[in-house]
């Protein structure tokens, strides 16, 4: 048996439900990429990476071209990251990575460039079936978790706000499609997401603060 088959193969059942290793490892590790994320610590990009490696695979064996695109289009993004990151590590007091509200014209940009993608790529997706056998849906976490990723490089807080709507759909759809491990993983995502915003608001608003109060 080869490695891609191994990662292929289901691990357990449990509620009626297939788990495959592929599915479960990779969204393990994407789980603690978005908590690495949350902490503002390099290594979520690194995580990033090795989920989206796995999880190609994962997508491949439920025939989900559109989700293996995805993947493909994370670890290219999470390379950026990782860059970006590395970058401007030192931007914070504490040498961590400074986060911040995006401006009206970062979020008038992140928002038409989600809508116009989301478009582009549901309207693919309809056009060649092979890609996608929901095309809508998946058009919208496929571009969505782009939007979120570079949020996050650029230390957004919208970042969250991005995750948290991708959640809203990924949910129901990784369950349809028979990826249980998946959707259980985007359940516990909302929980993270929701603490990892509420963690970034308050970094931001003191960073705001001391800007604001330091002397001139």
């Amino acid at each position: 048996m080869s490695a891609f088959d191994w990662l292929n193969s289901e691990a357990f059942t449990a509620f009626g439900q297939h788990v495959i290793w592929s599915d479960m490892a990779g969204n393990t590790i994407g789980l603690a990429a978005l908590a690495l994320g949350w902490r503002r610590s390099i290594w979520t990009w690194p995580a990033q990476f090795l989920s989206g490696l796995i999880l190609v695979g994962a997508y491949a064996s439920a025939q989900l071209s559109g989700g293996v695109g995805k993947q493909l289009l994370v670890i290219g993004v999470a390379l950026w990251g990782w860059r970006q990151w590395t970058r401007g590590r030192q931007q914070a007091q504490d040498g961590s990575i400074a986060v911040r509200f995006a401006t009206w014209r970062e979020r008038g940009l992140l928002l038409a460039g989600t809508a116009a993608g989301t478009l582009a790529v549901g309207l693919l997706f309809s056009a060649v079936p092979a890609l996608s056998w929901n095309p809508w849906p998946d058009a919208y976490i496929f571009v969505g978790t782009l939007a979120a990723m570079v949020a996050q490089a650029r230390g957004l807080v919208e970042f969250w706000f991005a995750w948290l709507l991708v959640d809203i759909v990924g949910v129901p759809l990784a369950f349809s499609s028979g990826l249980a491990f998946s959707g259980l993983v985007y359940v516990i995502y909302l929980a993270l997401v929701l603490w990892g915003m509420r963690d970034w608001w308050q970094r931001s608003r003191a960073a705001t603060a001391a800007l604001e109060g330091a002397p001139a």
